[in-house]
């Protein structure tokens, strides 16, 4: 029996070594077109990037040692360019251009994929590049050594771009992301992505999301990336990470059948239309096993794994049915790991697959153990018998041994409820006594059950917020680091003792730092017997990061001043000489609020001028430690983060001695609306949309009477004391009842005010106040102006936050302008 193999790479080699131990007496040729069989595609990022130090290291075999071993006919540089699957024949030519043919008993495609490379302008340009191959390494490994690589794009934002840009930020490239897609990694969800999205930005790296490219243009020896929506970047060097398209022209010219999403069609014996013509790889398709829908899957575990079961079918006949791949992948993002498995809520919605998500977060292993890591799993499921359909998990430690427990229960049609009987080994350097996918398991299985009703951070976003509670319950410190635009705080422990303050009449989302103490409120809401009450899923953690803005960070030459070189080469110099009194926290594996708990209660245990060091596990408590000094008058000397740890150190201030420079050189600007007159309004807007529209930040801070310009038009009932009641009836109930300052005339002058308005096409109060908001102008009203006149948050724009006297304090600190209206 003589099989001819196409393909020497991942499914071809595999088949063409399983089929010789099958059969000692058949004959095997393998052609493979390049120079190079069986390598290791995905470790060719690390190669360019030096990880991977040794070059002969990608090679698994040469095609010698693997002709040699397996006994077969290995024919590199030799290239299949026709097949005639009536005579069992195919047609090969030489790396001399020479061509001859070849006959076989049984074929075996294994073509794999090729890079996309659209037609873009200026794409043959030198320094634009596509990884695919050994030759693809060797010529983007000769160029970054050859000259000096200051700045890199990689476009496109899959597995193997985000390899690469971390690999050329080793080589010490400032690397630009540039991603279509609203997030980087395609299979996973948004929620997940922007887990690696903050991550990236850590790291230096900038991300371009939304953006497609135009064209690319030389300019001198640099390359000008250019965007559709106008902005370019210039790079040394550009890598093409945008996909790949299966290799289907030479089955196409044989006649073999093309599936619907363009791979080979292959039955469940991976056999296509054509008698003993097989197929594997990246070149197939094949019914998804969740969906039964044909997917194109470019995976090397399912490609070796196909390799196998066809060279038994070759063989032995058509014996052993594929299962199918669900498609579970992992990537390495500098110190993150990002792993899927099954199907994402985004593909579940394109399908229309009803289902529901959990999102939890725990540590890698026991918190007490040192160097617990974050770790946070997604389930996607079905809502009512909890079949499984997917898993997605993000961290810094034990991502893969997760989503491979929980990729083999979909495959095998598990549920979460499979997820909570798992069992796991344990000890603390490992797992905790109840493992992530456990707890994962039990937070879906109380949502099918009701138990624990949920709300998506996504819904948050989208909903009309004028009919609902947030009610944040976690302390007050956590708080005051950031909340939702209008949450309300009660910490869970004071929940009880203030349930009166709740309306029963509307509904009421929960959420804490990570779902935990939401779920403990919601269960003490409803057995005093509310019942509109929502749990946020996975707690003010994924709201707070699936929200967070992409901001690049811009360095230029010169950007440093002379007076931050100086002062930081004496804060090296005394640490260096060891003069300034540096205390060591370790706060890892600890989970909000323990970490902002502990920074202060050692702030607090310090002189000043003596600093502290505290190394957490806790990404938000790294985003927080700016805004807390600058809150708290003490000094942020460094902010670093490393596999998942983040390092703080702060020096202790007087609020006195807190003179920081604002962003953008000290050019924010502050108004005080201490009035409620019309036409004070109207200034105040048009000087606040002025400044916002120049790129600056501006915050309006309302203060008593002022609080009746941000008031809703209709306002939900609210609960008032007498004294509250009273300054109701007597203050406009919204801007509309505002009057001017002078000519009122009973209202005469202050509808004629809007009429010549609207007539001359000036904008109305209520639109210049929208175009505020929409400017990103901060609204803040004074709680004790609140406290005083009896309005509640509920009866301001859902937009307006709450703050006090500090809260302004700070915003004026960073202006050089305040305003007083």
């Amino acid at each position: 029996m003589k099989y001819v193999i196409i393909g020497g790479v991942a499914g071809g080699a595999t088949a063409a070594a399983r089929i010789r131990r099958a059969d000692e007496g058949a004959e095997i040729v393998l052609f493979e077109k390049g120079k190079y069989i069986s390598y290791a595609n995905c470790g060719l990022p690390y190669y360019i990037g030096g990880t991977i130090a040794e070059r002969e290291k990608l090679f698994v075999q040469t095609p010698t040692s693997f002709g040699g071993r397996f006994n077969i006919d290995v024919r590199v540089e030799n290239e299949v360019i026709g097949i005639d699957t009536a005579a069992k024949s195919v047609e090969v030519r030489r790396a001399d251009g020479s061509t001859y043919t070849e006959r076989y008993d049984k074929l075996l495609l294994s073509p794999g994929a090729s890079p996309v490379r659209p037609p873009l302008k200026g794409i043959e340009t030198e320094g634009i590049f596509t990884l695919r191959n050994v030759d693809d390494t060797d010529r983007i490994k000769n160029y970054v050594t050859s000259r000096r690589i200051e700045n890199a794009v990689v476009v496109g934002a899959g597995f193997i771009g985000l390899e690469m840009a971390e690999n050329l930020h080793h080589v010490g490239a400032q690397v630009s992301v540039v991603e279509m897609g609203n997030h980087v990694m395609a299979p996973v969800d948004f929620s997940i992505a922007s887990h690696v999205h903050q991550h990236l930005l850590q790291k230096g790296v900038r991300l371009y999301l939304e953006q497609s490219v135009e064209r690319f243009e030389k300019q001198g020896g640099k390359i000008e990336v250019f965007f559709k929506s106008g902005e370019s970047v210039v790079t040394d060097i550009v890598i093409l990470s945008i996909g790949v398209r299966p290799e289907t022209a030479l089955a196409k010219a044989a006649g073999l059948r093309i599936g619907e999403t363009g791979g080979i069609w292959v039955d469940d014996y991976l056999q296509t239309s054509a008698s003993d013509v097989y197929a594997v790889g990246d070149a197939i398709e094949f019914p998804h096993p969740l969906t039964g829908k044909p997917w194109l899957n470019y995976l090397a575990n399912p490609a070796n794994r196909q390799g196998r079961i066809v060279a038994d079918n070759m063989v032995f006949g058509n014996t052993i049915r594929y299962e199918g791949a669900i498609g579970t992948s992992i990537a390495k993002v500098f110190d993150m790991t990002v792993a899927s498995t099954g199907l994402a809520a985004k593909r579940l919605k394109q399908f229309g697959i009803s289902y529901a998500s959990s999102t939890t977060h725990s540590a890698s292993h026991a918190g007490y153990y040192p160097d617990a890591l974050p770790l946070t799993i997604k389930l996607t499921f079905d809502p009512v018998s909890g079949k499984l359909y997917g898993a997605q998990c993000v961290g810094y430690d034990g991502v893969d041994k997760r989503i491979d427990q929980i990729a083999l229960l979909i495959k095998r049609g598990g549920t979460v409820y499979d997820l909570q009987q798992v069992e796991h080994t344990y000890a603390p350097p490992f797992s905790s006594a109840k493992d992530p996918i456990a707890i994962a398991g039990y937070v879906a299985g109380n949502i099918i059950s009701g138990a624990m009703p949920v709300i998506t951070w996504r819904q948050v976003v989208d909903m009309d917020r004028s009919e609902v509670l947030f009610l944040d319950v976690r302390t007050r410190a956590e708080f005051a680091f950031g909340a939702i635009p209008g949450a309300i705080n009660i910490p869970l422990d004071e929940l009880r003792g203030r349930i009166d303050e709740l309306p029963r009449n509307k509904d009421i989302h929960v959420y804490c730092a990570i779902g935990l103490r939401g779920y403990l409120a919601l269960k003490i809401l409803t057995g005093h017997g509310f019942t509109r009450v929502t749990n946020l899923s996975g707690g003010y953690k994924t709201y707070q990061t699936a929200t967070a803005p992409i901001a690049n960070a811009m360095v230029s030459a010169g950007s440093c001043c002379t007076e931050d070189i100086d002062t930081q080469r004496e804060d090296n110099t005394k640490c260096a000489a060891g003069q300034v009194k540096t205390v060591k926290i370790d706060a890892c594996g600890l989970q909000c609020p323990g970490p902002v708990m502990k920074i202060k209660q050692a702030i607090d245990s310090i002189s000043e001028g003596e600093r502290i060091e505290m190394v957490a596990t806790d990404a938000g408590f790294s985003r927080d430690a700016q805004a807390w000094c600058n809150t708290t008058g003490n000094r942020l000397i460094s902010n670093s983060e490393s596999k998942g740890k983040y390092t703080v150190v702060i020096e202790k201030g007087s609020p006195k001695a807190c003179e920081k420079a604002a962003p953008g050189g000290g050019k924010a600007k502050t108004l005080i609306m201490f009035s409620d007159d019309l036409d004070k309004a109207l200034a105040t807007f048009v000087l606040a949309n002025g400044a916002a529209a120049t790129g600056q930040k501006v915050s309006i801070f309302f203060t008593f009477w002022g609080l009746n310009v941000i008031k809703k038009t209709v306002k939900p009932k609210v609960k008032k004391d007498f004294f509250g009641r009273m300054f109701s009836l007597m203050l406009p109930s919204s801007s509309f009842r505002l009057h001017l300052s002078k000519m009122s005339m009973l209202g005469v002058g202050d509808r004629m005010m809007r009429h010549i308005m609207k007539h001359k096409g000036i904008d109305s109060l209520e639109s210049l106040r929208q175009q505020a908001v929409d400017n990103g102008v901060e609204f803040i009203a004074c709680q004790m102006s609140m406290d005083v006149m009896g309005v509640q948050r509920e009866e301001l724009l859902d937009n307006v936050t709450v703050g006090g006297v500090a809260t302004y304090m700070e915003r004026a600190e960073e202006a050089n302008v305040n305003l007083f209206v």
